[in-house]
């Protein structure tokens, strides 16, 4: 196992914007590869029930969106066998690599002719490298701070804006190559990005990461390696045996597979949860942190189901129910139709601004920072607010003027900024020595929730009065808080100073 210390002390203290030089490296890993994930996402649903004439494959709405939601859950659930990967197999760094690698080859795939079954292994792809990737690559942030250094909040919010300095550029470049050029331009983009990503871990992680999460942290031992290659083994088969006989039965339906994803999203990081505390390889100190941690967990969970919607509700919102010509709104001054893609950006633009600000904020206020527990109740708060607002422009008939959707997005943004970044850095301070990065899967875990309750949600919003769906779900956010402050004492006794 490697000695974090030694490897912390061989690298430069604060080399990248008072950071240490490592997050550099991460930094623009991650950007890449958020590059590439954002831009093919903000324009899979179209992808998806866009008519074939218009390069889709014309499926119906409801269908489109629940596909984008069951995805989106599995990208997150597939940290779980990254982070174990991870810990007991390759080490973190090389779990990085491997995933930067699949996560291309997917977006190659996207990039061919219209073809149902390439799209699916294309997305299965995607779904593998991303759980590789992306739970230890936030893991190997947290390892490059002592867990008392002050600095670590800062540093994940510097480390959030390169996700978001990624994400905000995509969309823009691959919704207009879209727009112009059609959707495998749109792919092909996002392909790039990925490579881009690889080519900058591979020239830079050894100068700036040193030896620091090479090594599993918890290696399987020699028995457990027979044992483990046995369950692999059985695992594929089965999987491979139950879908084979469900396409020739024709049970394998989409509203099915959403069930099935909703119910896996529930009850994964049940099981998780559970088995890190009865480790006992965790001590009863971390086995407190756990217990605080789960309250954090399930507000979370209700502050993603509205922002990761982001991507199916209110894309599908800007696509048909939202004014996009400009010549309209300006009495014919600017002869434009705005991309239904670039609404996707708006979410990274808010973060990119604010960021900085946040992160300079928390530094700033050294031992008067809010408390966790304070920053996710605000968080949540302006989720549901980011919803209720949208019953105002529904009030009225016709198309609503996209300033309403920028003011929605804004609101979640800045909840995102007192939610996300905080949970990473929240989780690595709580995480058990023996289940770091499955720790961290666990944090991504509840996205994962969250949009395999979505699978189901998506669904509600077609049935539905609009405006009743936004109220509806507004509300139940702005309960889910006023729980959190009730409960706030106690999760902040049981933390401690963390």
């Amino acid at each position: 196992m490697t000695d974090n210390n030694s490897s912390k002390q061989s690298i430069p203290d604060k080399g990248f914007f008072g950071q240490p030089r490592g997050l550099s490296t991460l930094f623009f890993t991650e950007f890449w590869e958020r590059f590439s994930y954002y831009g093919m996402k903000a324009i899979l649903a179209y992808y998806l029930y866009y008519s074939v004439t218009k390069g889709g494959f014309g499926l119906e709405q409801s269908t489109a969106l629940q596909i984008v939601s069951i995805y989106g859950a599995l990208i997150y659930m597939s940290g779980i066998i990254g982070g174990w990967l991870a810990d007991r197999v390759f080490g973190i760094r090389h779990s990085i690599f491997y995933g930067g690698i699949l996560i291309m080859l997917g977006h190659i795939l996207l990039a061919l002719p219209n073809n149902f079954t390439v799209l699916m292994i294309a997305l299965l792809l995607l779904i593998i490298g991303t759980g590789l990737l992306k739970p230890n690559i936030s893991t190997n942030v947290g390892m490059l701070y002592e867990k008392d250094d002050p600095r670590v909040d800062s540093g994940f919010t510097l480390f959030y804006m390169s996700i978001n300095l990624g994400s905000l550029i995509s969309p823009l470049l691959v919704g207009t190559l879209q727009v112009k050029y059609g959707f495998h331009a749109g792919f092909a983009l996002a392909a790039v990005g990925m490579f881009c990503g690889l080519l900058t871990y591979v020239i830079t992680n050894k100068k700036n990461l040193g030896d620091l999460g090479l090594k599993p942290s918890d290696p399987l031992k020699a028995e457990e390696k027979k044992k483990f290659g046995i369950i692999a083994a059985v695992t594929i088969i089965a999987i491979v045996l139950f879908v084979s006989i469900s396409l020739m039965t024709n049970t394998l339906t989409i509203g099915a597979f959403a069930n099935f994803i909703t119910f896996l999203g529930v009850i994964l990081p049940t099981i998780l949860i559970t088995k890190m505390i009865l480790s006992k390889k965790v001590s009863k100190k971390e086995r407190s942190h756990l217990f605080a941690y789960i309250p954090l967990f399930l507000a979370s969970v209700v502050f993603w189901m509205i922002q990761e919607q982001g991507a199916t509700v209110l894309a599908a919102f800007a696509d048909t129910k939202t004014e996009l010509s400009v010549a309209n709104i300006t009495n014919g001054l600017i002869d434009f139709n705005i991309p239904a893609a670039w609404f996707q950006s708006l979410n990274p633009l808010f973060i990119v601004f604010f960021a900085p600000i946040i992160s300079r904020l928390w530094v700033k206020l050294g031992d008067r920072n809010p408390s966790t527990v304070t920053k996710f109740t605000v968080g949540v708060l302006l989720a549901g607010a980011a919803y209720l607002i949208m019953i105002v422009p529904l009030s009225t008939e016709g198309l609503i003027h996209p300033l309403w959707l920028v003011l929605s997005f804004f609101l979640v943004t800045i909840g995102e900024l007192f939610v996300s970044p905080i949970g990473l850095s929240t989780t690595t301070r709580l995480a058990p020595v023996a289940f770091q990065s499955q720790m961290m899967s666990v944090w991504f875990l509840s996205n994962a929730m969250a949009q395999g309750l979505n699978a189901q949600m998506v669904k509600l919003y077609d049935l539905i009065d609009t405006k009743a769906y936004f109220m509806y779900l507004g509300s139940f956010a702005i309960i889910v808080a006023v729980i959190l402050i009730i409960l706030g004492p106690k999760i902040r006794k049981v933390m401690g100073n963390l």
